[in-house]
């Protein structure tokens, strides 16, 4: 069975490994747009991990108080408490560059009030089986909230493409209102031009009937004047 004083110091290492990898993912938060599923996935997920270093250093702290006072010399517990007070202020401050700069888009988003200091506190009084359940259920609670955005997301990608299906639809209406109006705009044109050459004709009709007329009338009278002439 391992020594509890150098199981300790694994433990320490493995959450300051963890305080480092987000320390790196907050600083490569800037590279991420401002909203959208995949920024929330990942500050989503930055919140997890600094809440599980929240727990775990709850677990070490309280792994530190209980350890045998002969297991290690006093200058090392002073060492190790000042080592875990340091990692203790980085958790807190990272935890805090995060609810300040996303606090309310967290909680519209997500339907959650609690940062990772709350949580923390949460686990003060557990023992080691008791804080494995709490940060098992805090995660189940993460969880939940990350499948509540992406139905939101989902159903927000379903009403655009009602939305786009329903602007086609219209789109498509309005191209054939346009053909029918064309049509009937070049039929219009044909039965001007129809009517303009009926028009013309009509009028060359005319013309030649009263031409035809004044012909027959002339030769009339000319007959007239002969026969009057004849027998006068």
């Amino acid at each position: 069975m391992a020594n509890p004083a150098e199981l300790w110091v694994k433990e320490y290492g493995e959450a300051s490994r963890l305080a480092d990898e987000v320390s790196k993912m907050l600083a490569e938060r800037g590279s991420l747009p401002p909203s959208g599923p995949e920024t929330q996935r990942y500050l989503s997920g930055l919140r997890r991990r600094i809440t599980i270093l929240g727990t775990r250093l709850a677990k070490l702290e309280g792994d530190l108080s209980s350890l045998p006072r002969k297991s290690i010399s006093d200058k090392e517990m002073h060492k190790r408490q000042e080592m875990l007070s340091n990692l203790r202020a980085r958790e807190k401050q990272m935890a805090s560059s995060l609810n300040m700069t996303y606090a309310a888009n967290r909680e519209d988003l997500l339907g959650s009030s609690k940062g990772p200091a709350d949580e923390v506190k949460r686990a003060a009084g557990l023992d080691n089986q008791g804080v494995v359940g709490l940060q098992r259920q805090i995660m189940r609670e993460q969880d939940e909230g990350l499948e509540k955005l992406e139905e939101t997301v989902h159903s927000t990608k379903h009403i655009a493409l009602a939305v786009n299906e329903e602007l086609s639809l219209h789109t498509r209406l309005i191209d054939t209102l346009d053909q029918r109006v064309e049509a009937t705009d070049s039929r219009l044109q044909r039965v001007q031009k129809r009517l303009a050459i009926l028009n013309k004709r009509n009028k060359a009709g005319c013309s030649c009937m009263c031409l035809l007329l004044s012909i027959v009338a002339i030769v009339i009278l000319a007959a007239i004047v002969w026969m009057l002439l004849k027998y006068l």
